[in-house]
């Protein structure tokens, strides 16, 4: 542990537009930290079994940030320079994932409750299923989301509304924000009449391995890098008791496009696809960062470099995620036959002098290389040629788990051609898209966003309500007697 990074040492909130400090709105936490958090939020368990007031607490904290919402924009932008306009829908978007997650604690649903009456020709006894929360859940703030997959995010959303107490390990990218956004949800827990230890944050880089390894942490949700990702995963199964690690680790989310739609929607599909690999200047975690796409197409290509060149120069999250753009992308252009398109790179503003530009690599599928099957975070896509069937198919063996596949086709190519790229798409990844683009994750029930390793750990989602889940387990009541029974069971 370095100096700057010993418990009790101020953590600073940096401006990403200039790399300066703003203010120092939080402390880092040590192990003595982390088990007073840990051990306060087990002791709300109890009260936290009460549906119907964990549902109020979740619509109290939605109505609380919405309330808040000139001071939330204020900090959160000069904390990530995402910008008003992006930050006012993610906004919405984290109250809308409270108010629903709220709806789902009271209808019970998720409870999946099943009654089987005892039968007394085969001597079956009565058998009666529920679901329980598991425990104290564990939460790591993403940084490129500083509302909707943070401290108010989704998944201390969906814990809370499946009865687990949240500890919130604050993203270093956005302290202020997280600290602004506990202290309304923890008054509203107190307006409900639920003690305010229902939701508690720590901060620092060591605080999190001790928030994972504590006896009394039960399960833990990350969105985050895949090393970091993977380091608190290993932690996780290394407990003596080993407890489930809800990681989304980063994810490619290839774009495969057919001959036939390469020839008749050029223009569209490459304008389309500058839109999606720069929006949030690529900072999103759908972002498509390899295409698939038929060699021979050029027009394909030009309107995606077209598209993407005029997109502003903009400053990342942090210093420390520009760097390893830069790093990573800079790398990436010297590998034997990788072709500059759209070259990647800084491009300071007056207003911001640590602002990058997007860039464009192309690549032939035969010269695919194993770096470029690795999520660069930022701005940049990777466009590989394929000139047959055969090159088609060698690449998409090599791709990894992703949380996210696209198929762009033409509408009048037969089932039996598009069928078969389907299918094999559909072992990569957990939501397939048709003729769209990926950014963007609407918060339904349908929704799923994870994928196989290693873009999640867990065969579960994030996103939408089928979240609660990954924070419960069955239990069966053999032969109860219905007054000591959860109501849910009751006859």
């Amino acid at each position: 542990m370095t100096a700057e990074a010993r418990p009790g040492a101020p953590v600073p909130s940096t401006d990403p537009r200039t790399g300066t400090v703003r203010a120092h709105p939080a402390r880092e936490a040590g192990p003595a930290d982390v088990h007073r958090a840990v051990t306060a939020a087990h002791h709300t368990l109890d009260a936290l079994a009460d549906r119907p007031r964990r549902a109020a607490l979740l619509h109290a904290a939605a109505d609380l940030l919405d309330a808040a919402r000139p001071e939330i924009l204020a900090a959160a932008d000069a904390e990530t320079a995402l910008g008003e306009t992006r930050l006012t829908g993610e906004l919405a978007r984290t109250t809308h994932q409270l108010r629903t997650f709220a709806e789902t604690a009271a209808d019970g649903g998720y409870l999946d409750a099943r009654i089987d009456p005892a039968d007394p020709a085969t001597g079956r006894p009565d058998l009666r299923r529920t679901k329980t929360p598991l425990g104290v859940a564990a939460v790591f703030a993403a940084g490129n989301f500083p509302l909707a997959f943070s401290v108010p995010g989704g998944d201390t959303a969906s814990a809370l509304a499946a009865g687990c107490p949240v500890v919130v390990k604050a993203h270093p990218g956005h302290p202020e924000t997280g600290e602004l956004c506990a202290r309304l949800l923890r008054r509203a827990a107190e307006s409900v009449g639920l003690p305010a230890d229902v939701l508690t944050t720590v901060h620092g880089f060591t605080a999190g391995t001790h928030l994972v390894q504590h006896p009394l942490t039960a399960a833990v949700g990350f969105t985050g890098s895949l090393r970091g990702g993977r380091a608190l995963h290993d932690l996780a199964a290394a407990r003596p008791r080993p407890i489930p690690f809800h990681g989304e680790l980063g994810s490619l989310n290839p774009v495969l496009v057919t001959p036939r739609a390469a020839a008749t929607r050029p223009e569209e599909i490459g304008t389309g696809l500058a839109a999606s690999f720069t929006l949030g200047h690529g900072q999103y975690c759908t972002k498509p960062g390899l295409v698939l796409l038929p060699a021979g197409h050029p027009a394909l290509e030009k309107a995606a470099v077209t598209a993407a060149a005029r997109v502003p120069a903009a400053p990342l999250l942090d210093p420390r995620i520009r760097d390893a753009y830069l790093t990573g992308a800079a790398h990436r252009t010297t590998l034997p036959g990788v072709e500059v398109l759209l070259a990647p790179g800084p491009a300071p503003t007056p207003d911001a002098p640590l602002a990058v530009r997007p860039g464009i690599l192309a690549v032939a599928a035969r010269d695919l290389h194993d770096e470029l099957l690795e999520e660069c975070f930022g701005p940049l896509t990777v466009l590989v040629r394929y000139h047959d069937d055969t090159d088609l198919h060698a690449a998409l063996t090599r791709l990894p788990g992703t949380l996210t596949a696209t198929l762009h086709h033409a509408p009048d190519e037969p089932p039996a051609r598009t069928r078969p790229l389907l299918t094999r798409l559909t072992p990569l990844a957990g939501r397939l898209v048709l003729n769209s683009w990926p950014t963007g994750v609407a918060v339904t029930p349908a929704m799923q966003h994870g994928g196989p390793y290693p873009a999640a750990t867990t065969p579960t989602t994030s996103v939408g309500t089928t979240a609660v889940h990954r924070w419960l387990r069955p239990v069966t009541y053999q032969d109860t007697p219905p007054e000591l029974l959860p109501a849910e069971l009751r006859d």
